[in-house]
């Protein structure tokens, strides 16, 4: 027998052997999860000792990450905007970076007040965007789409888990093929990896996650041209486009919001304090400018 404490650091020293960036973390997750407990209990209780089977199913979990394969994947489940969703490879796991568009998304949104908005994400996988922004916000109707049906089921499923699956209209299709109406907001996190970039990612991303859901092509931008490009036909006047990107892609997406006669467009940077949001006007051109 073994005990919570002993279990841990076994399993951070061999992640460390491993590489792993985050092995103390790693640990707490899969043992928490092995017990079918909450990460809090083994800070409050590290004598306990922990059953054969347990432990068993614990150092099979440890054995499949230390093989690379991601912790969200290994316990199907990912926190987001403090919230669970559910993960599985069909679906990108959700990163804290991207709470980012959240954040802004409210901002834009003025969430005090009692309008009706309407929302729009191109391409949500597991749903943790809209989800999150559902969850704020009272009066927002939200269509989300993605071109795959596995990763549409794991995002109607987590809109349901976290009380929210009435705001949010689900739709198959790549890109806006499946919408219809006007939007206030349009949101996506595009790919936005080169194909060469993508070589060079960790195993553990490159290995485990879809590919399709993070390489865009040889520059990295191709889907935010389709989405600059397209997205103006749904946006009312006025409305807001906002895309997660590449630290370095900020030039290329200013240079081709400026050519769809884009206005207000603005720069966020991430918790690393990277480049990592963009977001633009629409304002339709009648008989004159609108600004």
């Amino acid at each position: 027998m073994m005990n919570i404490s002993q279990l841990l650091k076994e399993a951070e020293s061999g992640f460390g052997a491993e590489g792993l960036p985050t092995p103390g973390l790693d640990a707490e997750v899969l043992l928490a999860f092995s017990i079918a407990r909450e990460r809090h209990f083994l800070y409050a209780h590290p004598a306990k000792e922990i059953s054969g089977v347990e432990m068993e199913r614990f150092r099979s979990l440890v054995a499949k990450r230390i093989k690379g394969k991601p912790v969200a994947y290994i316990t199907g489940r990912k926190e987001f905007w403090s919230l669970n969703f559910e993960v599985t490879p069909d679906v990108l796991i959700p990163r804290p970076d991207t709470e980012i568009l959240v954040e802004e998304i409210l901002r834009l949104s003025g969430q005090e007040k009692e309008v009706k908005i309407r929302i729009l994400e191109i391409g949500t996988g597991s749903g943790a965007i809209s989800v999150a922004l559902a969850s704020e916000l009272k009066n927002a109707s939200i269509t989300a789409t993605d071109f795959s049906p596995n990763a549409l089921a794991v995002a109607e499923k987590n809109a349901v888990n976290n009380k929210v699956g009435e705001k949010i209209s689900f739709l198959c299709g790549d890109m806006f093929d499946p919408v219809e109406g006007k939007f206030d907001i349009i949101v996506s996190n595009p790919p936005y990896i080169t194909e060469h970039e993508f070589e060079l990612l960790a195993p553990e991303v490159r290995e485990y996650e879809p590919r399709r859901a993070l390489v865009a092509g040889p520059e990295g931008t191709e889907f935010h041209r389709k989405l600059v490009r397209d997205g103006e036909r749904f946006l009312e006047n006025g409305g807001r486009l906002v895309m997660e990107m590449g630290a370095d892609q900020r030039f290329a997406i200013e240079k081709m919001l400026k050519e769809k006669d884009y206005c207000d467009i603005v720069f966020h940077r991430d918790y690393a304090g990277l480049m990592r949001v963009a977001i633009a006007k629409e304002l339709k051109i009648n008989n004159l400018y609108t600004w």
